[in-house]
């Protein structure tokens, strides 16, 4: 082979390289600036429904959303090699009986303290201030903690026993009837009219709300919902990536944006739209813990629940309060009732508390009931609330 041969050969060769060098950058700009696409879920085989990729923007409602320019993502990452492998939670029905013993350690002490004053026999008034004592400091609230005074002091002089069995039936009775077993505590998660249900998670910073929805998640896919998870608190950096972590392990989608600080209002609403289009059951949306006296982010919150409510409307609106914080808990969810028509109550870190009457003094302040309860920080720690495991677990 000549020089002339070699040469040509040589230029063939770089050619060659150079083509397909040209090739591989043109697909990787076709590719987009920076923005992955993850495998879609596979359809369940009951319904045939297929899960969407990414979302696109559906035309914003004026006046309401500013999108600033933040995409939003549906984001699920089960075809990653790194993906946690899928769990399936256990049906959470009976589950506050079987963590009723966590409930009951830090409680009972109430219980322990009421049993022992009652059963002492010819009580006086400075025994019965203890009594009222006790209870106000389990934050069951004054008027409830008179009512129960009332009717213990009525039974006490009626029957003149101080047997301690008769004492604890009487303590029990009057405690399941202040924390009335009579109130709808049903989680509204179920399609209607041919949209998901929409529950919207409110609260202020650090009572768990995040995750209070990878949990609350948990829950409804051990009943067999198809879920979809929003990330709209958008101003704390790594709320977004743990709740799609919270997704990710029981296989749902999560809704977020891919510019921290983006409107939340749009991103909630982009979830509810991707639930429509995926015909999920339910909607999830996590909001940011915001201060109640803090006015603008409390309108806010009234701001997402408009803009979401033109795409369906809001089923459940969940307050989550840190049981531990007492009266200033309460101050917390009479604002938010006013800024948005709470429906529920979750009660987290309720097994690192003896003041389990926060339960019925949030109830008669808002007149809703407490729907779920935290009982640890194991992914299956939150429970639906059980008045007579609850009051049980109080009195031993």
């Amino acid at each position: 082979m000549g020089p002339i041969d070699e040469l040509w050969e040589i230029l063939t060769v770089v050619t060659v390289v150079a083509l397909g060098g040209l090739a591989l950058l043109v697909a990787l700009v076709r590719g987009g600036g920076g923005r992955t696409r993850t495998a879609p879920r596979p359809p369940r085989a009951d319904t045939g429904r297929e899960a969407a990729g990414d979302v696109l923007a559906p035309e914003r409602p004026d006046g309401e959303v500013d999108n600033r320019g933040g995409g939003v993502l549906v984001e699920e990452d089960l075809g990653e090699p790194s993906a946690p492998t899928l769990e399936r939670p256990e049906s959470a029905r009976g589950r506050l009986q079987r963590l009723r013993a966590r409930l009951a350690r830090s409680n009972s002490a109430i219980g322990n303290a009421l049993l022992a004053l009652l059963a002492r026999g010819g009580l006086s008034e400075s025994d019965w201030e203890d009594v009222e004592d006790t209870l106000l400091a389990s934050d069951l609230g004054v008027e409830a903690s008179e009512e129960l005074v009332s009717a213990l002091r009525t039974q006490v002089k009626v029957d003149g026993t101080t047997d301690p069995e008769q004492v604890r039936q009487w303590l029990h009775d009057d405690l399941l009837r202040l924390v009335d077993p009579t109130m709808d505590r049903r989680i509204a998660a179920s399609r209607e009219g041919g949209h998901p249900a929409v529950i919207l998670v409110v609260g202020v910073n650090g009572t768990g709300k995040t995750t209070t929805v990878g949990k609350l998640g948990r829950v409804l896919v051990a009943e067999d919902k198809d879920v979809v998870l929003g990330a709209a608190d958008t101003f704390r950096a790594a709320a977004a990536d743990q709740l799609q972590t919270w997704g990710q392990r029981i296989g749902v989608p999560t809704v977020r944006s891919d510019r921290e600080g983006a409107d939340p209002a749009s991103v909630a609403f982009e979830a509810v739209s991707a639930g429509v289009e995926m015909e999920s059951d339910v909607v999830i949306i996590d909001t940011a813990g915001r201060l109640h006296t803090k006015r603008g982010l409390m309108d806010e919150l009234g701001k997402i629940k408009r803009v979401v409510e033109k795409v369906a409307p809001v089923g459940e609106v969940l307050l989550v309060l840190d049981a531990t914080t007492g009266q200033n808990g309460m101050r917390q969810a009479e604002e938010f009732a006013r800024e948005v028509d709470i429906t529920g109550i979750v009660l987290t870190k309720m097994d690192g508390t003896a003041k389990g009457g926060i339960v019925v003094n949030v109830q008669r302040k808002l007149g809703v009931p407490v729907k779920l309860i935290g009982l640890g920080e194991g992914p299956d720690d939150l429970a639906p609330f059980d008045p007579e495991a609850f009051v049980s677990a109080i009195v031993g």
